[in-house]
């Protein structure tokens, strides 16, 4: 199990629209996102009437998710959206090394700046290795994921199947 995890918006969102979230808990004790990941996610979300953003503000409630505010931008070397220069930030600040995130740019600045990113599909499948999650609410959770707009490409998807399958033991 992860201890500690800096998250970005898009693997709140899209498990959140897949009514997934549940999924984090499983493989991570807490996370934690900046200011801008909350606005972005609940504030905005919330202002757009969409569902996702109910079900983060509840975990947010619970405590399983916290809002942690960034004291000092870190200086990436590539250019990438300000939440997740933010994301990366709180990381490096609070000296928490896993991230999830999913665009790539942001992934390559996370390893130039020391820290160990993961993405969603790598948090679903670390959930079906665990033994968390079968085989069958995998391939659930990845088709309600990728109907709310989460892009994949064939390959991915494709290895994503099969390293599930392999890690379920069917």
């Amino acid at each position: 199990m992860i201890d500690k995890l800096i998250s970005n918006a898009t693997p709140l969102i899209y498990l959140a629209k897949a009514d997934q979230l549940e999924i984090f808990q499983t493989v991570i004790r807490q996370i934690l996102i900046p200011q801008s990941v909350y606005r972005e996610v609940v504030v905005e979300g919330k202002n757009l009437g969409e569902k996702d953003a109910y079900r983060v503000d509840r975990a947010i409630s619970e405590g399983w998710i916290i809002v942690q505010e960034v004291k000092d931008i870190y200086p990436v070397e590539i250019p990438i959206h300000p939440g997740e220069a933010e994301v990366i930030s709180l990381a490096k600040e609070m000296g928490v090394e896993r991230v999830l995130l999913d665009d790539v740019k942001a992934r390559v600045a996370c390893e130039l700046a020391g820290l160990r990113p993961i993405g969603t599909l790598g948090i679903i499948l670390r959930a079906v290795g665990d033994h968390n999650l079968s085989f069958d609410q995998f391939l659930t959770t990845l088709e309600h994921i990728v109907r709310s707009g989460f892009y994949l490409k064939e390959e991915i998807y494709l290895r994503a199947v099969q390293e599930a399958k392999k890690l379920s033991g069917r």
